[in-house]
């Protein structure tokens, strides 16, 4: 199957936007990475939006998932609103999300693909648009700084 993530034109500002279409591999994610890092940097310490566009997307690889809980987990600070636009259902979607969700502070809502302008509209119009950072809820070294495993000695 063809893939591609397309970085949509109406990124601007402190946000960004991304339509998936196929499988993502992890080469896939870093290439959208990179474009979301670059984002990050040059916004400071203010935070951004995302919005992503899974409505023909056909799922993850594994290490790709690995790669997007490792990225939310390093910059849980820096994303203010996280807006999915889907065609599937959203028990399905929200699947896709469980690891993530855990390490990502943000906002995040499900948008019908029929509410693609409305989704837009409400990740453009974060409460932290003022450029205040969002309240901290873990350590930024992340949940599993005291974890320590309970079978090793076996």
């Amino acid at each position: 199957m063809h893939f591609m993530i397309e970085r949509l034109m109406e990124s601007a500002g402190g946000v960004i936007g991304f339509k998936v279409v196929g499988r993502v591999a992890v080469e896939d994610w870093e290439r959208m990475e990179q474009q979301i890092q670059f984002l990050i940097h040059s916004r400071g310490k203010r935070p951004i939006g995302i919005l992503l566009d899974f409505s023909d997307m056909a799922g993850f690889d594994l290490a790709a998932r690995w790669e997007e809980v490792r990225f939310l987990q390093k910059h849980n600070l820096d994303i203010a609103r996280m807006a999915v636009v889907g065609a599937h259902p959203w028990e399905k979607v929200r699947d896709m999300f469980v690891a993530a969700a855990a390490l990502l502070q943000a906002e995040t809502l499900y948008f019908e693909q029929s509410e693609f302008l409305h989704a837009w509209h409400w990740v453009r119009t974060s409460k932290y648009a003022c450029d205040l950072p969002p309240a901290r809820i873990s350590a930024p070294d992340g949940i599993w700084k005291d974890y320590v495993p309970e079978y090793m000695d076996v």
